[in-house]
C-alpha cells in the first residue's frame, strides 16, 4: 500500500471521527427551532460554513458544502487513482448543480454552484450551458451521456443512474450501495412518476440491476427480479408510495456499513470509502435534523428519518 493511500486513510478516519453521529442528530432534531439547532452545531466541523446563513435552505446547503470540502481535502491527500475513485462518490454534487440550473429555468433564484475542483466530471461545460438544450448537449458530449431529452426528470435521472453505474464499476467496496441506489432511483422513476427511462439511463440501470429488472411489468415483479446486491434496498417496502422509507433505510445502511469498514479495514482504499460513507450519511442526518428543528423540533420521540 503506497504512502499516499496510508496518509489518505488516516486523514479520512480523522475527518469521520468528528461527525455529529446518530445520537447527535437526534439531539439536534429535538431543538426548539432552527436557531437553537445551529447553535448546537457550533462545536462541529459544520459550523464554519454555517456562519452567516439565513433559513433552512442555506443552512442545509452549508452542511452539504462541508461534506464536499472534506471530499476535496481527501482528494488532496490521495494518490491519483484515489482521486479517480472519489469522483463517482462526489457525483451527487454535480447532479445538484444541474438541478439548480433547472430551478433557474422555472424562475427561482439560482443557487451558487458547488465547486468540485478535481472531483468534477463535466462542471465547466455544464456551467457554460445557458438553456436546457445546451445542458443536454454538454452532458451528451461528456461521460455522463445523452439523457434523451431536455426535461429535468430525464436529465437528473440519467445522471443519478450513470453515477450509480460508475460507482459500482470503479469502487468495488461501494457496489452494494450503488446497486441499492440504482434500484431506488429506477423504482421511483417507473412506479411513482410513471416515466420511462431514456436509453442512457436504461443502459446504466441494466448494467447494475440486470435487464430482467428493467423488463418487469410492475413494482412487485421489479423487486423479485433485482439481484441480491440491490434487492436489500426495497425488501421491506411493499408499495411504491412507501419508497421514502427505503431512502431512509439506504442512508442508515450507508452509515452503518461505512463505520464497519473503517473499523476493520487497513489504511487502504476500503478505509477511505468507509469514511466517505460515514461523512455522507452524517451530512444527510444533519440536514434532516435541521428540517425537523425548523418545524419546531421533535417533541414526541424522534422522527422516523432519524431513528
Amino acid at each position: 500500500m503506497s504512502t499516499g493511500w496510508v496518509a489518505g486513510a488516516i486523514r479520512a478516519r480523522a475527518l469521520a471521527s468528528r461527525c455529529v453521529g446518530a445520537e447527535g442528530a437526534r439531539d439536534l432534531a429535538r431543538s426548539g427551532d432552527l436557531d437553537e439547532a445551529l447553535r448546537r452545531l457550533a462545536a462541529t466541523p459544520y459550523h464554519a460554513r454555517l456562519r452567516g446563513t439565513a433559513g433552512l435552505s442555506q443552512a442545509q446547503r452549508a452542511v452539504s458544502q462541508t461534506l464536499l470540502w472534506h471530499l476535496r481535502v481527501l482528494a488532496g491527500w490521495l494518490p491519483r487513482d484515489g482521486v479517480r475513485m472519489l469522483r463517482p462518490l462526489a457525483a451527487g454534487f454535480e447532479t445538484a448543480n444541474v438541478a439548480g440550473r433547472f430551478r433557474t429555468e422555472r424562475g427561482s433564484a439560482p443557487p451558487a454552484a458547488y465547486e468540485l475542483g478535481a472531483l468534477a466530471t463535466a462542471s465547466r461545460a455544464l456551467a457554460r450551458a445557458a438553456a436546457p438544450g445546451e445542458l443536454r448537449a454538454a452532458l451528451a458530449a461528456s461521460s455522463w451521456g445523452d439523457p434523451g431529452d431536455e426535461t429535468a426528470g430525464s436529465v437528473l435521472t440519467t445522471m443519478r443512474l450513470t453515477a450509480a453505474q460508475r460507482t459500482a464499476t470503479a469502487v468495488p467496496a461501494a457496489r452494494r450501495w450503488a446497486a441499492g441506489r440504482a434500484a431506488l432511483v429506477t423504482a421511483r422513476e417507473r412506479y411513482v412518476h410513471r416515466r420511462r427511462l431514456g436509453e442512457t439511463a436504461r443502459r446504466a440501470a441494466a448494467a447494475v440491476l440486470g435487464a430482467r429488472a428493467l423488463e418487469a411489468s410492475g413494482y412487485e415483479d421489479f423487486r423479485r427480479a433485482l439481484p441480491s446486491a440491490a434487492r436489500w434496498a426495497v425488501t421491506d417496502v411493499d408499495t411504491p408510495t412507501d419508497l421514502w422509507r427505503a431512502e431512509t433505510h439506504w442512508w442508515h445502511t450507508l452509515g452503518t456499513d461505512g463505520r464497519g469498514m473503517m473499523h476493520t479495514a487497513r489504511h487502504d482504499a476500503t478505509a477511505v470509502v468507509g469514511a466517505v460513507a460515514v461523512l455522507s450519511a452524517d451530512c444527510w442526518a444533519v440536514r434532516a435534523a435541521l428540517a425537523v428543528a425548523e418545524r419546531g423540533g421533535a417533541r414526541e420521540g424522534v422522527p422516523g428519518a432519524l431513528v
